[in-house]
């Protein structure tokens, strides 16, 4: 199984009162597969998952997995050890796990490979793990991205180095087979595709999904990655996923456009801009998933 194309990894909306807002994440999952996208992503950094409570995470999995459930869409959940991957064995949605490189520890390239094959190993679904060096602190060569490929159980990795690297450059120019490579840096996804990714996890996705539907499904044309690499810097020109957030308010999709410390609500002059940059994606291409 090699996964392909857009995956958006959802917001978690709250209420007024503070709450997840059920329903909002409900009819955001559906409109996000609406407009194109392949699969969705429960429970990913951009749903805010530290913050959450185990009854909330739960309550988010829960609502996630049972549209997927309903529209026959795969399902990736962020899950890091060994219990969060153990209760995904009551969730028939999930396709994968989404896994994050062990962070700060900077356990060196073979604790990576021993720790993320014991995790496999145990885990009721496959993995993808998500390299993203700049946050975890844990840099990792192309050899090491080949022998993580290798291990039973892992089917497919979320890609962001934080740009084009010379370990991007090698993993892609003889990527291992039968192993999904995902962009996960939004900026730079139309250059990822171009050189080969097989799809993207994208948060700008929130936001014309359909164009990034499409930039995927072109591989990555020139003119349309140009514009939408606009819009992703935009989105995340403050912590995500708070701008992101304060768009989706502005256009009526979420009650408010809250999020939790150390997270703080994004600057409106951010909101406005980004909302600026998706209305163009609009207006030039007709999409309306925003």
């Amino acid at each position: 199984m090699t996964l392909t194309g857009l995956y958006v990894p959802l917001i978690t909306p709250f209420d007024a009162d503070g709450a997840v807002a059920t329903g909002a994440l409900d009819t955001l999952a559906r409109d996000t597969l609406d407009h194109g996208a392949t699969g969705l992503v429960a429970l990913g950094t951009t749903a805010e998952p530290s913050a959450l409570t185990a009854a909330e995470r739960a309550l988010v999995l829960d609502t996630v997995a049972a549209v997927c459930a309903s529209r026959g869409a795969p399902m990736l959940a962020g899950a890091h050890d060994a219990a969060a991957l153990g209760a995904l064995a009551a969730q028939p949605a999930v396709t994968a796990a989404l896994t994050l490189v062990p962070p700060f520890v900077r356990a060196g390239e073979d604790g990576v490979v021993a720790h993320l094959s014991a995790l496999a190993g145990a885990s009721p679904v496959p993995l993808v793990i998500y390299h993203v060096p700049y946050r975890t602190a844990q840099p990792l060569p192309a050899a090491a991205l080949r022998r993580i490929a290798a291990i039973p159980g892992v089917i497919g990795m979320k890609l962001a180095a934080g740009g084009i690297d010379a370990d991007t450059v090698d993993l892609l120019a003889d990527p291992p087979p039968d192993f999904a490579i995902l962009g996960g840096d939004d900026l730079y996804i139309a250059p990822l595709l171009a050189m080969g990714a097989h799809g993207g996890i994208l948060a700008s996705a929130h936001m014309a999904t359909r164009a990034y539907a499409d930039l995927i499904t072109a591989r990555g044309p020139l003119p349309l990655g140009r514009g939408l690499a606009r819009l992703s810097a935009a989105l995340f020109a403050e912590p995500n996923p708070a701008v992101i957030k304060g768009v989706l308010h502005a256009h009526g999709r979420i009650p408010t456009p809250h999020v939790r410390l150390p997270l703080l609500p994004a600057t409106p002059a951010a909101v406005r801009a980004a909302g600026t940059a998706a209305g163009r994606q609009l207006d030039d291409r007709a999409y309306h998933a925003v």
